[in-house]
């Protein structure tokens, strides 16, 4: 007789919302760093970073298969959509605009994800997942038309391309969601932490030529240490922390259910964006966040029967 599963602990949820959290504190916190660093640079730094930080991981257990040729062009087109062109959008776009609205855009990747599953996948999209994918694009449209003022928009100079760096975002927004796509599609063989290894490999391969020429005339001493500090935070976030977080949360929560949790992404990155970064909240900015909340509601909340389903041990997460 089999017994049933085991009630998800508080401490896997808090894994789950913690992992999500950082992600959108390192989106905003981003910003600062994008202005002091080039970004190929800044990319390159943390790729490097991590690489060293997760060169345990690229070990390959005793009882995982080889890779296979097809298995290693979806690993490189996972780090080219989902670890290289994304940060590098994802740092571009929130140099331009403000943390808040990397939120509001960001929220869109559980919509982006459905679509491009959808169709690519030929998945079955719900009515509601579809309602979800209609508040996206309308939170991002709401966005557009908010104004974003001049003293908080990025960099010296750039408060008239804030329209470029919502682009840049929602550019990263669909790279993840490629990400996501691809990781379906790839076979799960290979555990989470050792694909998280391998596609920041990859990442820090493509960075390295830009980044040792851009180095080259960079002056690192005129750097702050609190920017260095920032700068490990990121790159360990980025590359480790959520990767163990969201896998430690996902052995005992239902994969569909654990979807909901990304709702903090775009919390913490207004949160972030207000709190420490002392960005204004407008008007026209909140309700194109409330908008954007409800579309990734809809498009993660679990059905009765997807609830039902007991969580696999060994879930692929990034």
């Amino acid at each position: 007789m089999s017994s049933a599963p085991a009630r998800p602990s508080l401490t896997a949820y808090g894994c789950l919302a913690l992992s999500m959290s950082l992600v959108g504190s390192y989106v905003a916190l981003t910003k600062p760093l994008a202005l002091v660093f080039p970004v190929f640079l800044l990319a390159w730094l943390r790729f490097g970073i991590g690489a060293v930080a997760m060169a345990h991981w690229l070990r390959k257990p005793a009882d995982e298969p080889a890779l296979t040729p097809p298995t290693r062009r979806l690993l490189f087109l996972e780090s080219f959509l989902g670890n290289f062109l994304f940060t590098l959008c994802m740092i571009s776009g929130v140099k331009l605009t403000t943390a808040v609205s990397a939120g509001v855009i960001m929220a869109a990747i559980p919509a982006a994800v459905a679509l491009l599953s959808w169709l690519f996948l030929r998945e079955r999209v719900a009515p509601r997942v579809w309602a979800g994918v209609a508040c996206a694009v309308l939170g991002i449209g709401l966005l557009s038309l908010a104004q974003v003022p001049r003293a908080t928009a990025g960099a010296p100079g750039s408060h008239n391309l804030s329209w470029l760096g919502n682009l840049l975002l929602v550019g990263a927004v669909l790279c993840a969601a490629s990400y996501a796509v691809i990781g379906k599609k790839r076979t799960g063989a290979l555990g989470p932490r050792r694909i998280s290894s391998l596609i920041n490999l990859w990442g820090f391969a493509l960075t390295t030529p830009f980044g040792l020429w851009l180095a080259r005339d960079f002056d690192f001493a005129a750097v702050a240490p609190g920017m260095w500090v920032l700068l490990l935070f990121y790159a360990l976030a980025a590359c480790m922390w959520t990767v163990w977080l969201w896998m430690t949360g996902l052995k005992s929560v239902p994969a569909a259910q654990a979807g909901v949790f990304t709702v903090l992404l775009p919390i913490s990155a207004a949160l972030v964006g207000v709190g420490v970064l002392g960005e204004p909240l407008s008007g026209a900015q909140g309700l194109a966040f409330g908008v954007a909340l409800a579309g990734v509601l809809l498009a993660t909340l679990p059905s009765r029967a997807a609830l039902r389903v007991r969580p696999a041990s060994s879930a692929d997460a990034n």
